[in-house]
């Protein structure tokens, strides 16, 4: 029997990255699509409730010439990921694909990713995962009108680690490997394995003088700490060095503590 390969991401059903990310693994194995109807970035893991949360709208995707199942699940990027799982999914898929995203997700603003939010979902369920994102500017992460990407990049490396984790499994102690690609590479199909910086990367910007009775967003900005930014990290992969970066991550957050308060 094929590999069951769930697809899914943060930035809605019709982003141009999701079928990318299938289209790079469509020889793998037998495809299934389950993402959010609308656009769900910065939703992290979040389980927001709505009046329509849970609708699913059912149709097709034509990907390298195979009608493949597509779900719009209105709902964030991990209820998308939670109803393929139990719901769409006639058995259990062996792998969880999210992205291929509009924008990186790198530092600690990984934590806020609804990309890495359906991927730690579909982790809670058993399953290993591979979460990748394209680097795009700021102003079209959270545009509902996606913007021309070149995915060739992301694509090849997503098939490599894709198929590596279907026939070898995933490395001891990894749950999830969050890979970011820069737009503008200097060498095509090239990566590095890296940890995760401490840093933010997108940052809030402190909001001037303004009616606080009246609704109003935090503004971002990219700022990165290049004297401190950590060398093996996967910021200085991709921003400095103009190389994909493939971050293994696992599920437990905790670290030993070895000192103990008095």
């Amino acid at each position: 029997m094929k590999p069951l390969i769930l697809i899914t991401n943060d930035d809605g059903v019709r982003s141009p990255g999701l079928r990318a990310a299938a289209e790079a693994v469509a020889d793998l194995g037998d495809i299934l699509i389950a993402a959010p109807h609308t656009q769900q970035t910065g939703m992290g893991r979040a389980f927001p409730r709505a009046e329509d949360t849970g609708m699913i709208e059912e149709g097709t995707m034509e990907i390298r010439g195979r009608s493949v199942p597509a779900y719009a699940v209105h709902g964030s990027p991990a209820l998308a990921a939670a109803h393929g799982i139990l719901e769409l999914a006639g058995r259990k898929p062996d792998l969880c694909i999210s992205g291929i995203n509009y924008g990186e997700n790198m530092g600690a603003v990984l934590t806020c990713s609804g990309t890495l939010g359906a991927a730690f979902e579909a982790v809670s369920h058993g399953m290993p995962a591979i979460a990748v994102s394209l680097e795009a500017d700021l102003h079209i992460q959270r545009s509902n009108d996606y913007g021309e990407a070149g995915w060739d990049n992301s694509r090849e490396i997503l098939h490599i680690w894709a198929r590596q984790m279907l026939e070898e499994g995933m490395p001891e102690g990894v749950d999830i490997l969050n890979i970011n690609v820069p737009a503008f590479p200097d060498r095509q199909g090239a990566y590095r394995i890296t940890t995760q910086s401490r840093q933010n990367y997108f940052e809030f910007i402190k909001p001037g003088k303004r009616d606080l009775r009246q609704p109003f967003a935090l503004k971002s900005r990219l700022y990165v700490d290049e004297e401190t930014l950590e060398r093996d990290s996967d910021i200085y992969a991709v921003y400095i060095d103009k190389i994909a970066s493939v971050t293994p991550l696992n599920m437990v957050m905790s670290v030993e503590l070895r000192t103990r308060p008095r």
